[in-house]
């Protein structure tokens, strides 16, 4: 006869069954705790990267416009010519721009195919920032000692390199219209949204019209700005096509999206003509040669926007996929780490194209950024390549649409005969 006391301490099978479930909701809880940690710390680590990029961009101004005086007694290296000429202005630029395009090319071909929290290469990109900062003046030195010629082979490949960055940007800017769109006007509209995103759309075609009329007046206000009025007549045109598209019976968009798309292509207009050279008769935006602080805090905001758009483009990696119904699971990252540093490494490639105006055989003016007549065309192309993308969004649905045929309907006879076949095979 066994022993109550014995059996008092005894473990049954449904205890069992409840100390495992408790030590499975502690594992899952633990898990968890973890991929939000590792979430957030690669969250942060974005801000992280955005700002190592914006004080590369201050560098590289600083390398163009004041360093050949503030440098002046430092020893140079052969690659940088006499009296470091080679290091400084345009070439400086390139220089500083090839050191910022190594270090995020090297972090992109190291978490390109990062896909799990878990992953060594997620550790990598969130963490080791004291290696990572040794790398990055690793690669800033070493773009010093390279040689002159092949600084200028990179100048003519970063052109490409920068122009597949603005394409790269105008998709990520017309999915974000196209995402307040929807957000703004749902399919299932109620009326209050609908009255929002009427006001909205009065808004945004109301500043595009007076962004046409102010360009007109300051910019076209002569007959000989025939290539001004070219460029903001265009702009008109491109609008209205939108407008109409976008109120198409087969497209039915509405007009939100295409009057934020219409204040979109005017900021571009206008951006472009800004970018003409001060010496030409129809610039009403003279530059002179010392710096004012309206020049000051124009360059400042021109640098601050590099930077947004450059971490805007980088951390969407949603539009540029096939895609986008994949579920995500808990461990996953939470944006594409390769795609966020090939969009930097581009970047870099870019703001040097914006420092030496497109341009590697002059230097730029003290201040300035993007101006010059490569750049006003780079905009003017920019502009219409956005107008095109979006023209193609709106009929794409209606081109890819499979066509559905008539099939003849089977007369009397071939039913009959088919339901013989059916009866007496």
């Amino acid at each position: 006869m066994s022993d109550p006391r014995v059996r008092s301490f005894q473990i049954t099978p449904d205890d069992l069954e409840a100390a495992q479930l408790d030590e499975l909701i502690r594992e899952i809880e633990h898990k968890s705790l973890f991929y939000y940690k590792e979430k957030n710390k690669s969250l942060r680590a974005r801000y992280v990267y955005g700002t190592i990029f914006l004080i590369i961009n201050l560098c590289a101004w600083f390398i163009r416009d004041y360093a050949q005086k503030a440098l002046a007694l430092l020893p140079y290296v052969s690659s940088c010519g006499p009296e470091g000429s080679h290091c400084f202005h345009t070439l400086g630029v390139l220089r500083v721009s090839l050191g910022c395009f190594i270090f995020f090319l090297v972090m992109f071909l190291s978490t390109w195919n990062t896909m799990k929290l878990h992953q060594a290469q997620n550790y990598w990109h969130s963490d080791y920032w004291t290696f990572k900062f040794f790398l990055l003046v690793s690669a800033m030195v070493a773009s010093f000692f390279i040689p002159q010629l092949y600084i200028q082979i990179y100048g003519e490949i970063a052109r490409v390199g920068a122009g597949i960055f603005l394409g790269l940007q105008l998709v990520s800017v017309i999915e974000f219209i196209t995402w307040w769109n929807n957000y703004w006007m749902p399919n299932n509209q109620s009326k209050q949204s609908c009255s929002f995103g009427l006001v909205m759309s009065t808004v945004f075609y109301i500043g595009s019209v007076c962004g046409i009329a102010v360009m007109y007046y300051f910019y076209a206000a002569s007959t000989a700005c025939t290539l001004n009025i070219f460029f903001i007549s265009l702009t008109v045109l491109l609008l209205v096509i939108m407008m109409v598209m976008s109120l198409h019976s087969k497209v039915n968009r509405g007009l939100l999206s295409s009057g934020i798309m219409a204040s979109y292509i005017v900021f571009l207009c206008w951006s472009a003509i800004r970018s003409e050279p001060s010496n030409t008769k129809c610039n009403a935006h003279t530059q002179n040669g010392h710096a004012d602080w309206i020049t000051i805090l124009s360059f400042l905001i021109a640098i601050g926007a590099i930077v947004m758009a450059t971490f805007s483009t980088g951390i969407d990696s949603e539009s540029f996929r096939f895609r986008k119904d994949e579920a995500k699971d808990e461990d996953d990252i939470p944006y594409s780490y390769g795609f966020f540093h090939l969009v930097f490494s581009l970047g870099a490639m870019y703001f040097a194209m914006l420092f030496v105006s497109w341009n590697l055989e002059h230097s730029a003016q003290k201040w300035s950024i993007d101006v010059g007549w490569t750049s006003t065309w780079v905009k003017i192309v920019n502009e219409w390549f956005a107008a095109a993308i979006y023209l193609w969004k709106l009929i794409a649905p209606i081109v890819r649409q499979p066509r559905v045929h008539e099939q003849p309907q089977p007369t009397t006879t071939q039913v009959s005969r088919q339901i013989d076949e059916v009866n007496f095979p």
